[in-house]
């Protein structure tokens, strides 16, 4: 083969393996609708979930379920786990601390992420005892077989304070990249850390 049908057909397989994997994105990923998960992921990225990850959930990674009652697919945080402990507490000078204890022993925690600290304005405590909003806040252990969820933009989120603790059997998998557009990073970024909290327990 003369040099320039060589370089004519590593072109040509390279189209055709573009276009496969347009194909497949398109076909396999999933559409973010809304900005509840503002800035982490926008309206109408699209992300591929990590293989053999549905029903399963690790604290701090966002997923895909179902919520409880709901066939709409939802792109949550995952906040804390079975047996863990979660609370929201709301001041004036600092409308959105979300406490932690892990396993339900040990130090109370706060949990921080970046973009709650810009977003979240509004007040409001946690949890009831199904996970939902609660008049004042309390630390509610997480039941077996349920996580607790929230997005990343807190103050537009409909998330476990609306719908109570998400079922782990509704998880339909672990947001592993994001496919598209293809200027953006394709990690997700903007994990929560655990730090100290001085406030008073709930």
């Amino acid at each position: 083969m003369n040099p320039r049908r060589a370089v004519g057909a590593v072109l040509g397989t390279g189209t055709v393996l573009c276009l496969l994997a347009g194909v497949a994105v398109t076909a396999l990923a999933v559409r973010v609708d809304g900005t509840s998960m503002a800035p982490t992921l926008h309206q109408g990225d699209r992300v591929l979930v990590a293989p053999g990850s549905a029903g399963r959930a690790r604290r701090f990674d966002v997923v895909l379920l179902r919520a409880t009652g709901r066939d709409a697919l939802l792109v949550k945080r995952v906040i804390a786990l079975p047996g863990d402990r979660v609370a929201i507490v709301s001041t004036p000078d600092a409308p959105f601390q979300v406490l932690l204890q892990e396993g339900g022993e040990g130090p109370v925690r706060r949990v921080v992420a970046p973009q709650w600290a810009a977003q979240a304005h509004r007040t409001g405590a946690c949890c009831g005892p199904d996970g939902t909003r609660s008049a004042r806040p309390e630390l509610r252990t997480v039941p077996e077989g349920a996580f607790f969820y929230l997005g990343d933009n807190p103050d537009l989120s409909d998330d476990s304070r609306a719908y109570g603790w998400g079922a782990l059997d509704r998880v339909e998998g672990r947001v592993g990249v994001r496919a598209f557009p293809a200027s953006a990073s394709p990690g997700v970024g903007n994990r929560p850390v655990l730090v100290e909290y001085r406030g008073p327990s709930p």
